[in-house]
């Protein structure tokens, strides 16, 4: 089939699945931002989008539609000269929440039109008013929540089908649009995982970490409330004061991935530090920004405990990854982590503002290590039969695209 993926910052979700396709021998090809500046071994094409500025007041409700709308169609004229070039992809496989979809259908409507559906904004129910610490509360910001997800219902309704990554984030959609999706985790590569005990991480200040060291993790692409950054920090000062021998191990950078920018100004990283820092042994504390890979692989093997915490919201790869690992997981006890641990079977849960009880799971994990092993074995077991890549996603991808591209 001639298949093309379109993603504003390819690879992206289809970082296993594109070459997969090409090495089954199908033309592949990527649409994507022209400053997207990841590269790839399928061919990539660019398509250049410059945002307008909105006038907040005549747009109201409808601004993130617009915005959303804006990026499609830069998506589509770039579509239309790949047409008038001789090109016509069978099957169209695009990441929704962009809005990089929202046209392509009138491009090319002979061509099969599958999306990616990571999250359907809702009111209620989900993200918005979870934190009443930090997120506005009333009326209004359920109107403008679920307003936001015009543009994810209008890629919808123009797919053929789309794809979501766990149950619960399929959840979210609304019925009509809940019956078009198929489930399907983007995948683990478990055999890379597998737990090493030979494994080592050093830090900025040049001390090894190994396996068997009291090693606390946090990992998340920006540290913010959204993935419990605060209620993470404030459990700290009792775990290092109970442990005297732990370190913790904080990867992440300071911008803002999802919410809003810390009231006042400066970073969310700053503004919690600053409450806990008098009642932590900093010197144990290891902020390292954002790590290659492999680096993140090793410091996951070395890990004995790794905290997630998460808003009722998307599901991060990285929880998934460390439970592949052997690396025993705590997660907040929010829909899309139920979703993956049972407590006491394949993890630990704890409810996502109980401090103290942030504190006290993660003291028993480093002082009982030998507790949790049955917890580690069946969570990477768990994650082999359900989510592993080689098995059980990427099987499920192809034959979807396959299906489609014969329909």
């Amino acid at each position: 089939m001639k298949l093309l993926f379109v993603h504003q910052n390819f690879p992206g979700q289809f970082l296993h699945l594109a070459p997969e396709m090409q090495r089954l021998g199908h033309d592949v090809r990527a649409l994507t931002d022209a400053t997207n500046g990841k590269t790839a071994d399928v061919p990539i094409l660019r398509y250049t989008h410059k945002a307008q500025p909105l006038d907040a007041k005549a747009t109201r409700l409808g601004r993130t539609f617009t915005q959303m709308a804006d990026r499609g169609v830069s998506v589509a004229r770039h579509a239309r000269r790949m047409r008038a070039e001789g090109y016509v992809p069978d099957v169209i496989y695009g990441h929704s929440g962009w809005g990089e979809t929202l046209f392509l259908k009138e491009v090319w409507p002979e061509a099969r039109l599958l999306v990616f559906a990571e999250f359907y904004y809702r009111g209620i129910g989900a993200d918005v008013g979870f934190d009443p610490e930090y997120q506005v509360q009333g009326f209004d910001q359920v109107m403008i929540s679920q307003s936001r997800a015009a543009y994810l219902a209008q890629a919808l309704i123009h797919a053929d089908a789309g794809v979501a990554p766990t149950e619960w984030q399929a959840s979210t959609h609304p019925p009509v649009l809940r019956r078009q999706l198929e489930v399907i985790f983007d995948g683990v590569d478990c055999d890379r995982l597998t737990p090493n005990p030979q494994a080592r991480f050093t830090l900025p200040d040049g001390r090894t970490l190994h396996r068997g060291d009291e090693v606390v993790t946090f990992v998340n692409r920006n540290l913010e409330p959204y993935r419990g950054y605060h209620i993470f920090l404030r459990a700290l000062p009792d775990v290092l004061a109970a442990r005297p021998g732990a370190h913790v191990v904080i990867v992440g950078e300071d911008g803002v991935s999802y919410g809003a920018a810390p009231p006042g100004g400066g970073t969310w990283k700053d503004l919690i530090l600053n409450e806990v820092k008098d009642r932590l042994d900093l010197s144990r504390v290891h902020f390292v920004g954002k790590l290659p890979y492999d680096h993140l692989v090793d410091l996951i093997h070395v890990s004995r405990v790794h905290a997630y915490l998460t808003y009722p919201f998307v599901l991060s790869w990285s929880m998934v990854e460390t439970m592949a690992a052997g690396t025993l997981v705590i997660g907040s006890n929010t829909a899309p982590v139920a979703e993956v641990i049972t407590d006491g079977k394949t993890g630990r849960m704890v409810d996502f503002f109980d401090v103290k009880g942030w504190s006290a799971a993660l003291i028993d994990a480093l002082a009982h290590p030998e507790a949790y092993e049955p917890m580690r074995a069946a969570a990477r077991q768990m994650v082999r039969d359900r989510y592993d890549l080689r098995s059980v996603s990427l099987p499920k991808q192809v034959e979807l695209l396959t299906r489609l591209s014969r329909s």
